[in-house]
């Protein structure tokens, strides 16, 4: 039973994920022509590949990261790509001023979003969950909080654009492994926040999409530092993760999954066996390389 689960699921997981993405093909970069873009979490990883990939799809772009310094270097690259214009807005994700100056610049620059994408993270360890609950709430502020008060303060201009919500989250968010307890936690919040408010806007009857993104291990300099030495598996690339970010948020799905054959796979076995995949979770650690 063993072997046939291990060969027959992940088979399968392929299959939905073929099935997933088969919309993929109706994906034009014409769409995202002149659109008016907010990314958070820009200045590096995935947030700075989209930004690239958006600037040669000639959207406007405003982008928001801590450290500014990286920012105007994004920016500049952005506007050599083609971007029809490109702004950013530099600060911490916890600041409770952020979201309303990041939408104030949107309506004085543009008078209207067409995208919101919330990319950003705080920093978490990859390590045992050491009781320190000032880093959980922190982390939740940053993680989580930030997600809903920057879609709150958006949600006035998307709903005149009928514009879109994507929200990028993790496998962590879906299934529960070891060493992530406070990060698993702000990506779960995602996903129940995201949903319902998903929900309450199509009984409302608001033409607003959210598109919650589900990502495996992508090869971002901060994911390969954090989990290399633990998990063997081979990171999927930023840049393409990045452009499936923008082709699901572009056709307004409910779900963008990354690597879609990897993903959809791990979801399959939680649903049929949850404890089975636990079991290869932690056996496919190198669990001894994890600090206290």
């Amino acid at each position: 039973m063993g072997l046939l689960l291990k060969v027959f699921i992940p088979l399968l997981g392929a299959a939905l994920a073929f099935y997933f993405y088969s919309a993929s093909e109706n994906f034009n970069e014409e769409m995202l022509r002149g659109k008016r873009v907010i990314v958070t979490g820009a200045s590096s990883g995935i947030g700075e590949q989209m930004a690239y990939h958006l600037a040669r799809m000639e959207a406007h772009l405003l982008l928001t990261a801590r450290t500014e310094a990286k920012l105007q270097k994004v920016v500049k690259r952005c506007l050599e790509l083609g971007a029809a214009s490109a702004h950013y807005v530099s600060g911490s994700m916890d600041s409770p001023t952020l979201p309303k100056e990041l939408l104030r610049e949107a309506e004085n620059t543009w008078g209207g979003l067409d995208m919101l994408i919330l990319n950003h993270i705080g920093q978490s360890g990859f390590t045992y969950f050491n009781g320190d609950v000032g880093q959980v709430r922190k982390l939740v502020e940053i993680n989580f909080v930030s997600y809903v008060a920057l879609a709150t303060a958006a949600l006035p201009m998307l709903k005149e654009s009928e514009g879109s919500i994507v929200v990028v989250s993790s496998i962590a968010g879906r299934v529960g492994g070891p060493f992530t307890a406070p990060y698993s936690a702000t990506k779960f919040a995602l996903d129940g926040f995201f949903s319902s408010l998903r929900q309450e806007l199509i009984i409302d009857k608001v033409n607003v999409s959210i598109t919650l993104c589900i990502l495996g291990y992508i090869n971002t300099e901060s994911a390969v530092r954090a989990v290399s030495h633990v998990i063997p598996d081979t990171p999927a690339p930023k840049e393409e993760c990045a452009l499936e970010i923008i082709r699901g948020g572009a056709l307004r799905w409910r779900e963008v999954r990354y690597p879609p054959w990897a993903v959809s796979s791990m979801l399959l076995i939680r649903s049929l066996a949850p404890e089975f995949l636990d079991s290869i979770i932690r056996s496919s650690y190198h669990v001894e390389n994890v600090r206290r």
